[in-house]
């Protein structure tokens, strides 16, 4: 199948269920394309010549997006995956860059709308009685009945969902029906998706993983999609026994929050096979297949799509006791320094696997070609930076061994640079999660006032725990794989580490608050590898 329009024509014709919901919520495979055909009929009678058949969809996770989603497919249109949890200029700033034609909601959200200057653009609100009357026309259609606004093939654009907005503004991804297709066969394949399968999705929607790495293979297995209306640590485990899910996906801090709910002599209880996602820790990743009996697998990517890494199932001790890898370069791939453009040398590492040359081999990861990557949303200036005469710019730092081995530093954004050293992110942040206080952490630069960076980091400790600052500076020195810059000046101790709608830690935020701006959190500071951490409490002490 080269079309998720295609799917969704074979999924009409499956037998068995397709979709569970809260409260019970069930829908059979053929229902699901039957409602997204009445959606599809309503959007083509609806799609205005000239226009850009852009559908907006403000909700959370639900039947309805789902419906909506397939609907987009049918109808050669895009679906446009509005952040609900954006507010004010900045999510009318979302709906008009995005150049939606007709924004679908419900009543609960409708009012985040008010005032923002978007009377002008039609409006479906999913759980008001004017809703059922607009699709009541076009209901009994079958699929193959549906008009496309325009021809359907794999290079049809099928979504517009915006980037993370972890490092900054959130960039609108392009995506078109052959990526979704082939990313979803690619992961039915890799995790043995079948139509026994019950596919749980507790990520947004209106975001690329959970479609492309969760709704696309189940579409291609024919597997059974359970959608919660939101992601929930502590109904986590609730929720898979209850939809019986058997693969999940994650992103950000997922994991680690679901770590820190109570434990359970029966956690392994539960009908769980895999898990896919990014950013959960070697640590926590082994802690979760421990307790719940499910193993994670991680994969490096982002919603671009230029580069995708899945990492193996296994690593080799020594590459594994490294922190941070990804999996294997390839021909295409190479890291550049970020000043010179020249490729940078391998790392070496000590007996500890400590980097010792992280200043000069920390570079960007770039491909010769676009891979999957079909450009932002009205948006040349971020193109350009994405793609230049066909080398594909990831954003993000690696280093690489001799063998090929990739290890992942940080995002681009994140980048720290300490006295001349480039600093592993990754790398601080699991060996700071290795201190038993710690629940959660957050590694990032704040300006030194000479120059280059200062480390800080923010930590969340577990329930009762407090922090020891000779205690922490004692840890610190015992970790061998600890760089001579790595240590953090500035030590902040928070409740909570602040995060993006899909679980990721907002590190731009928290540089933005640095060590001035942190409300009623404590921050400690250390002048020197041997000196002591002490309180601080504002500018007016440095």
């Amino acid at each position: 199948m080269a079309t998720v329009a295609e799917l969704i024509g074979v999924q009409s014709q499956r037998v068995g269920p397709g979709l569970l919901g809260p409260d019970g919520l069930r829908y059979q495979h053929p229902e699901i394309a039957a409602q997204a055909a009445t959606r599809a009929a309503l959007f083509g009678e609806r799609h205005r010549p000239g226009m850009h058949p852009h559908i907006g969809v403000l909700l959370g996770n639900g039947e309805e997006f789902a419906f909506w989603l397939s609907a987009a497919a049918l109808a050669g249109a895009a679906l446009v995956g509005v952040n609900p949890t954006r507010r004010g200029a900045e999510l009318a700033r979302d709906v008009r860059h995005a150049e939606c034609e007709l924004l679908v909601t419900s009543h609960a959200l409708r009012p985040l709308l008010a005032g923002l200057g978007l009377d002008d653009l039609p409006l479906l609100v999913v759980d008001e009685p004017g809703y059922a009357e607009a699709l009541a026309p076009y209901r009994g259609l079958a699929v193959a009945d549906v008009a496309p606004v325009a021809p359907v093939t794999e290079d049809t654009r099928l979504l517009l969902y915006f980037t993370s907005g972890s490092t900054g503004a959130p960039k609108a991804v392009t995506c078109r029906q052959g990526r979704v297709v082939a990313s979803g066969a690619m992961m039915a394949e890799r995790f043995d998706l079948t139509p026994s399968d019950v596919c749980y999705i507790p990520m947004p929607m209106f975001h690329g993983n959970a479609i492309l790495a969760n709704w696309g293979p189940a579409l291609v297995a024919g597997a059974t999609i359970a959608l919660p209306d939101r992601f929930s640590a502590s109904g986590f485990l609730p929720d898979v026994r209850e939809y019986q899910a058997t693969y999940f996906t994650y992103v950000g801090r997922a994991i680690s929050y679901i770590l820190a709910t109570p434990e359970h002599p029966s956690d392994a209880v539960n009908p769980l096979r895999a898990g896919f996602g990014t950013e959960a820790g070697p640590l926590d990743r082994d802690r979760f297949e421990r307790r719940f009996g499910c193993r994670l697998s991680e994969g490096y990517g982002a919603s671009e799509g230029g580069i995708n890494l899945p990492a193996p199932r296994t690593f080799p001790p020594a590459v594994l006791a490294r922190g941070a890898a990804v999996g294997r370069t390839e021909p295409a791939l190479s890291i550049l320094d970020l000043e010179t453009g020249k490729p940078c040398p391998p790392s070496e590492f000590d007996a500890a696997g400590r980097l010792l040359n992280g200043a000069a081999a920390i570079g960007e990861l770039v491909r010769t070609g676009p891979g999957g990557f079909t450009g932002y949303w009205n948006n040349p200036a971020a193109d350009a930076e994405r793609y230049c005469d066909g080398v594909y710019y990831s954003g993000d730092l690696f280093y690489a061994d001799t063998d090929g081995w990739l290890y992942f530093a940080a995002r681009k954004a994140d980048r720290m640079r300490v006295d001349g050293e480039n600093i592993s992110v990754a790398l601080l942040e699991a060996i700071l999660s290795r201190w038993d206080p710690v629940e959660a952490v957050a590694a990032y630069a704040v300006p030194d006032e000479v120059t280059g960076d200062a480390v800080m980091c923010a930590l969340v400790l577990k329930r009762d725990a407090g922090f020891e600052p000779k205690t922490f500076a004692d840890f610190l020195a015992a970790q061998a794989d600890l760089g001579t810059k790595m240590a953090p000046r500035f030590v902040r101790v928070t409740a909570a580490l602040q995060t993006t709608a899909t679980a990721k830690v907002s590190r731009y935020a928290l540089r933005e608050q640095g060590w001035w701006d942190v409300g009623g959190d404590a921050v400690w500071e250390r002048r020197g590898r041997g000196s002591e951490y002490r309180p601080l409490r504002g500018p007016q002490d440095q």
